[in-house]
């Protein structure tokens, strides 16, 4: 897939980035490059490369409509924004891992015997696997790629806001998706910014970190 980025200046990219709220409501983004800005979000890291990342990407009058009465306080971004895309974190990513693993073997990341030793591995790791535990790895990858995809979108020009206050608990099966399947990380407004949005201040390393 062909990129169309506006800036590689990694600096740039990330120093520069804001939490944009209002967005030019005339500005769209094709799916196709929606779709670029997705495929650059998801080269992040995830344990054992599940990959429990899952789009929703509302960008419909009638999506966006579904979506408002969840997003609380949150009204500007869902409809100024080209699309709000919601970010959620799939409880049976494991059962991608054979593709995924075969995919590597074919591409020539992987030989044959290790991935066959580590899908054994990996099944017998899922059957006992807390609930709880393979949650919060889920929602950690969640955050990671959540990260990636506001990088990724300032690349091609474009603003965010993530966004956490939602109806967690209904935005699932509002859009006809299993709400015990699929669990909710967050919401990524995503447009052309209408105005420059805030600068805000960061504690210094010394405050925050020790050497050991």
């Amino acid at each position: 897939m062909a990129t169309t980025l506006k800036t590689n200046d990694f600096m740039e990219i990330m120093k520069g980035r804001r939490s944009i709220r209002n967005y030019d409501p005339a500005v769209k983004i094709s799916k196709e490059e929606m779709a670029e800005i997705l495929e650059e979000a998801t080269t992040a890291p995830s344990s054992v490369n599940a990959q429990p990342w899952r789009f929703m990407v509302i960008d419909s009058p009638e999506g966006k409509e579904k979506l408002a009465p969840l997003a609380k306080f949150n009204q500007t971004q869902v409809s100024t924004s080209a699309a709000v895309i919601a970010v959620f974190a799939d409880m049976k990513s494991n059962e991608y891992l054979d593709e995924i693993y075969s995919k590597a073997v074919e591409q020539g990341y992987m030989p044959q015997e290790v991935k066959e030793r580590q899908i054994a591995a990996l099944t017998a790791h899922f059957e006992v696997l807390p609930e709880h535990v393979n949650r919060e790895t889920i929602l950690i990858d969640g955050g990671i790629v959540s990260m990636q995809l506001m990088l990724a979108a300032r690349a091609h020009g474009y603003d965010t806001n993530p966004i956490g206050g939602f109806d967690k608990e209904v935005i699932a099966e509002t859009f006809g998706w299993d709400k015990e399947r699929y669990v909710p990380v967050m919401l990524l407004s995503i447009g052309k910014a209408a105005d420059e949005g805030y600068a805000s201040y960061r504690l210094p390393i010394e405050r925050i970190t020790e050497w050991k």
